[in-house]
């Protein structure tokens, strides 16, 4: 294990974290409010830990796929634990515990919250909080590749480790000019959202929020109904941009290179707006007694799948409160998931894609046992290592699953909102159903819960196995 490396990226960690915070105190500035003392202190925190780690000698530079993984990992943890500060020392998250959560949440994109009133929070806490969202959207590893001259052959080690999705690739040669151009594309992205927002009416501080909380597929609201009270136009445009923030960014750089026809053969994305699709439809003629209209179902069923298949956990009505097939339909989303490559969680489309073509497979194995087929995505044969290890993330996605279910049943909550608990948290969604619902919070289970769900938002961020990593015993070992 290449400690040296390790550190060395784990102090920029804590440089850029202290740089992030800046927006949030400038917030803090504008509108007068001393909670930004606490975001000060955690900066020179940050400072005094990162600039020391960075001035180390690196005495070897090999970076391999095991240090790649342990370091996105230990970045993640980082991250969380220096961005939970502010919360523990303003005094709007007191317990160690809550704050950990909500920043986990809020950096995994995940959107859940222990809180029961947001609208009580100062300007630059709820900005912190929404801000967080879109940090963690793209991965901080990949903005840092962007910005540091770092230089060897581990960068790819670092994004295939944090890139969400069954196998990563390159768009350009370099990875660190395929990281600009991600983080190019996320940006500009998030800066059409905002003006489609402002030309809408919304307040400058709501569009701040609301864009970081979309362009991250995140769903922290600064208001006690979500989106709910925002106007029509605007709910709108928030569902749009989350169904084009849930697509594979590798499809954007395709059509801004003039790729159309490449981009339009996409089969991941196909089947995502599919089933997107279908499910809208299915939803509004599902609740359509519930609404004025079928216009207004249609809207709010399209707004409440593009929220949940994206895993950003807006919502703008109680869905708690719809039909049994509406309700059953959100769930199956909550596990679909976004498309890989893009900033929305989830098992993933490219996955299920994966797993239905080696089902059907197996099928014509047993018709044809002496055929040789191979399974296929956008005309290109998938390597059965990319097979081996999506088969082997379901199963381990299984196994920490119902682990995680077993033991927050202790809390004699009822078997629904434990479900979608564990399943918001593992796929990154937030809003479960029953307790943990659009109008509830996770504020109802007790710390050790917390923290199983803690650990579940981070392994559905992280694609489970680099966080594992940390836990066996030769990961430790060094060269």
């Amino acid at each position: 294990m290449n400690y040296s490396m390790i550190s060395y990226i784990l102090g920029w960690i804590f440089n850029f974290e202290a740089a992030f915070m800046l927006l949030p105190g400038i917030t803090a500035i504008i509108y007068r409010e001393k909670d930004g003392l606490a975001f000060l202190v955690t900066m020179i925190i940050c400072l005094a830990i990162g600039i020391p780690l960075i001035r180390t000698k690196r005495k070897n530079k090999v970076f391999h796929a095991k240090e790649g993984a342990v370091t996105v990992a230990l970045s993640w943890l980082v991250l969380s634990i220096a961005g939970a500060l502010p919360f523990v020392i303003s005094g709007s998250i007191p317990h160690p515990v809550d704050a950990l959560f909500e920043t986990v949440s809020g950096f995994t994109t995940t959107g859940a919250s222990i809180l029961s009133d947001v609208e009580s929070l100062s300007h630059c806490i709820l900005l912190w909080r929404s801000f967080t969202h879109w940090i963690g959207g793209m991965g901080v590893l990949v903005f840092i590749l962007c910005l540091l001259p770092l230089t060897g052959g581990y960068h790819m080690n670092l994004m295939k480790a944090e890139s969400p999705g069954p196998s990563v690739s390159k768009l350009v040669p370099k990875v660190q000019s395929t990281a600009k151009i991600l983080y190019t594309i996320y940006i500009l992205m998030t800066v059409v959202e905002m003006v489609f927002l402002l030309l809408g009416g919304m307040p400058l501080f709501d569009t701040l929020c609301l864009s970081f909380g979309t362009a991250g597929t995140g769903g922290f609201g600064i208001k006690n109904d979500s989106i709910a009270s925002y106007s029509t136009y605007n709910q709108i445009v928030i569902t749009v941009f989350m169904i084009l923030f849930g697509v594979n960014f590798n499809a954007y750089y395709l059509l801004l290179s003039k790729k159309v026809m490449q981009a339009a053969k996409n089969e991941e994305v196909r089947y995502y707006l599919g089933i997107i699709g279908l499910a809208i439809v299915a939803i509004a003629v599902n609740t359509r007694g519930m609404f004025t209209s079928f216009g207004r179902a249609f809207q709010q069923a399209a707004f409440q799948v593009g929220s949940i298949i994206t895993t950003t956990g807006y919502a703008t009505t109680d869905f708690n409160v719809w039909p049994v097939f509406s309700k059953t339909i959100l769930v199956i989303l909550m596990f679909v998931g976004a498309c890989a490559g893009s900033t929305g969680g989830g098992i993933k489309v490219s996955r299920l894609l994966i797993l239905c073509k080696s089902a059907r497979k197996e099928l014509q194995l047993y018709l044809h046992p002496n055929a040789v087929k191979k399974i296929k995505m956008d005309e290109k044969a998938i390597p059965h290592e990319v097979v081996r290890a999506t088969n082997m993330f379901l199963f381990v996605y299984i196994m920490i699953f119902v682990t995680s279910l077993l033991v927050i049943s202790l809390d004699n909550l009822d078997m629904i909102s434990n479900f979608t608990a564990i399943t918001a948290a593992l796929n990154n969604i937030g809003p479960g159903l029953g307790a943990v619902g659009p109008t509830g919070n996770f504020g109802c289970y007790s710390y050790i819960s917390k923290l199983v769900m803690i650990f579940d938002m981070l392994a559905g961020r992280l694609e489970v196995f680099p966080l594992l990593l940390l836990f066996k015993r030769d990961t430790w070992r060094k060269f």
